[in-house]
């Protein structure tokens, strides 16, 4: 099967730093991702100065389809960039990354992500919505960084 692949650029008003530790704390997501049910986060190491890696695995529930998939999660706080790879789970194909670089308006966010299921099912139902999917997911974290931060943390520096 052919990978879904879908990419967001979108320009939020706060530091890099406070996005990439909120993207990357994802032992947070079920408290403003919806459809994520529970998150369980293990072997947290630093890999290399500024470069940890945590392995996770989330439970997702939707209206038709409850799964659970592990990822491992590599964190760069040198360069601001957020990589997601598969360890098990109902695709065959996942893999997701984030990068936070300086703009005039706060941070441009570059989100990339393409996955493919194992189950021809699955793919034919998510496929219908998947840039619906990935943009309500983007603003789960755009809502999640006003709540944090305020609605314009650049304004307020």
């Amino acid at each position: 099967m052919k990978p879904l692949r879908h990419d967001l650029v979108r320009v939020l008003p706060y530091e890099p730093d406070q996005l990439f530790r909120l993207v990357g704390d994802v032992a947070a997501y079920p408290e403003f991702v919806p459809w994520i049910k529970s998150m369980r986060t293990w072997n947290a190491r630093e890999t290399a100065p500024g470069i940890d890696s945590v392995d996770a695995e989330a439970a997702v529930g939707f209206k038709f389809l409850n799964e659970r998939f592990s990822t491992r999660v590599r964190r760069d706080s040198t360069l601001k960039r957020i990589d997601v790879i598969l360890i098990s789970g109902p695709f065959h194909t996942l893999v997701n990354n984030w990068a936070f670089h300086p703009d005039p308006g706060g941070t441009r966010v570059e989100f990339h992500i393409e996955f493919a299921f194992k189950s021809r099912i699955l793919e034919a139902l998510l496929a219908a919505n998947f840039h619906h999917a990935v943009d309500r997911l983007m603003r789960c974290f755009e809502e999640r960084s006003r709540k944090l931060y305020g609605p314009d943390a650049q304004a307020a520096q």
